[in-house]
């Protein structure tokens, strides 16, 4: 059993060992394969695609190198070949050739046919329908290709009145074809209907529809009537999305149709003369009362629909002003305005952006009135318009101009200082556009003279002839003003260099006194004894 076990071991060993690591081969297909049927005017994708290998290269071209009449995009694994509109230049093979490194090479063709078939024949009769009269029954299929293989048939109710084909039509390109046809009806024949079944025949190409049919009736001349517009989406869709209004009578033979719309000013813009309206991408004034205006030319009459469209959608702020300008003078009458496109009508609110708190919603007129502006009315005010479904901001600055204020000079460190420092005197004041600065000293003689131009006036090792009147100037052209500070220098002692040698003969004269001082005390002392006293004699004495 020991045995057993460890033979068991080495061959689950052996088999991992030479068990192959899965790696996928490198593939590649065309999708869609093979061959495809494509409408001229749509758009076709051609998509090449890769498995088995990281990082494949692609190339396209057709048979006989001809232009590809695409845009080609290449992707990680997969190339993609987009023909948008597919028209007759897109008629080839093309062929996808893709490497995988330096050796690895593979290719696939598809075989693209082209065919346009893209709606039912128009069916006309002319003139008014009387018994007797000829009839002039008209097929039109409009943007055929290829016009070779296609058959018409005109039929009153199951019997076939006319077959026509155009098997030997040489076109290249898609063409309007038109059948004609006339007979003579009968009373029997009024209310009943022609029928034009257009067929595209093409063996081997798969594509939906291949038969398309159209019917009229033959009736007396008639209408219009029942005329109504049909609106899609809707009658109130959303800003930016397309619509489409449809009109639709009953009107034999057709009726001529033109389409109007009521403006804001009572007035009625024409539009255009067909039975549908297209606007791509709907815009708020696209918004009003729309007539469809149908006319019957052979009996006579017109008939009009209305319907009323609201386009809908978050606001859009048109205008935004300041008048009478965004930069105004202090004292003036300023008037913020705000406009916004939106349905619902929009909450409005006006404010300066700097203000904690709004400065009002304005529901009517959608004004803000600033009557004699100062200066602290400027600054950036915003605009913003809301509805349920959404918000706009805009965003305007007003520029208030004025004269200087607020002028004050400060003086570092004092006014008072002593002969020898240095002072800075600073002048600072507001006004739009900014002052101009400029410093005066007021002479002895009461007159002043301009001796700086700039904020900061700085004075070193500062003198007693600097003491005075000192005058800050702030000027625009808007106004001026002024400020004065009075500066004092005061003396200081001498210096101790200066002051040894008055010391030195101080302590002289001392020396010398003290002694004089001490005879004359006692001369005086011996006056008063003698009853008088002769400092010459007792200074001979001493001798």
């Amino acid at each position: 059993m020991r045995g057993n076990g460890k033979r068991n071991v080495e061959n689950a060993a052996e088999f991992m060992y030479v068990l192959p690591i899965a790696v996928k081969a490198f593939e590649m297909e065309i999708i869609p394969a093979n061959r495809i049927a494509a409408q001229i005017g749509e758009t076709l994708i051609l998509t090449c695609n890769t498995t088995g290998c990281a990082s494949p290269s692609f190339s396209w071209r057709t048979q006989m190198d001809n232009p590809l009449g695409g845009t080609v995009n290449n992707h990680r694994t997969y190339s993609t070949l987009t023909m948008d509109p597919v028209s007759i230049v897109n008629s080839h093979d093309y062929l996808c050739t893709v490497f995988c490194g330096e050796k690895e090479k593979k290719e696939k063709s598809i075989k693209v046919e082209l065919y346009s078939f893209p709606s039912d024949p128009i069916i006309e009769i002319s003139p008014s329908l009387v018994a007797g009269e000829p009839v002039t029954v008209t097929c039109k299929i409009p943007d055929v290709y290829p016009s070779d293989h296609l058959e018409v048939l005109l039929k009153k109710e199951e019997h076939v009145l006319h077959e026509k084909n155009f098997y030997e039509d040489a076109s290249t390109n898609t063409e309007t074809k038109t059948v004609t046809y006339l007979f003579n009806p009968i009373a029997e024949d009024l209310g009943k209907e022609i029928t034009c079944v257009a067929k595209l025949s093409i063996a081997n190409m798969d594509f939906e529809p291949k038969e398309r049919v159209n019917s009229q009736k033959l009736n007396a001349t008639l209408g219009p009537q029942n005329t109504i517009i049909t609106a899609s989406p809707g009658n109130s869709p959303m800003e930016g999305d397309p619509l489409k209004l449809t009109c639709v009578t009953e009107s034999n033979p057709p009726p001529q149709i033109v389409w109007r719309k009521h403006l804001a000013d009572e007035s009625i813009e024409h539009l255009i003369e067909n039975n549908v309206l297209s606007i791509p991408h709907a815009r708020f004034t696209d918004s009003g009362l729309y007539i469809c205006e149908v006319t019957n030319l052979v009996t006579n009459k017109t008939e009009k629909a209305t319907v009323d469209i609201v386009i809908q959608g978050a606001p859009n702020i048109a205008e935004f002003s300041i008048e009478p300008s965004t930069i105004v003078q202090e004292g003036e009458n300023v008037s913020i305005q705000c406009f916004a496109e939106s349905n619902p009508p929009p909450k409005i609110i006006l404010r300066r952006k700097s203000d904690s708190v709004d400065m009002g919603p304005y529901s009517e007129g959608r004004t803000l009135l600033l009557p004699s502006v100062t200066f602290l009315n400027g600054g950036d005010y915003e605009c913003v318009a809301e509805n349920k479904f959404g918000k706009s901001k805009s965003e305007i600055t007003l520029n208030v101009e004025y004269g200087p204020k607020n002028t004050m000079i400060s003086v570092i460190p004092a006014t008072a200082v002593k002969e020898g420092e240095t002072v800075m005197m600073k002048c600072i004041s507001s006004g739009n556009p900014d002052p101009v600065i400029s410093w005066k000293k007021k002479k002895a003689t009461g007159e002043t003279e301009k001796i700086f131009k700039d904020a900061t006036l700085t004075i070193q090792n500062i003198k007693s002839q600097d003491m005075g009147l000192y005058e800050c100037e702030a000027y625009n052209q808007f106004g001026k003003e002024e400020k004065a500070v009075k500066l004092i220098v005061q003396g200081r002692l001498e210096k101790t260099d200066q002051m040894i040698p008055l010391i030195i003969a101080f302590s002289c004269v001392t020396a010398i006194a003290v002694p004089v001082v001490a005879i004359l005390i006692y001369v005086s002392r011996k006056a008063k004894i003698n009853g008088s006293y002769s400092l010459v004699k007792a200074l001979r004495l001493k001798v």
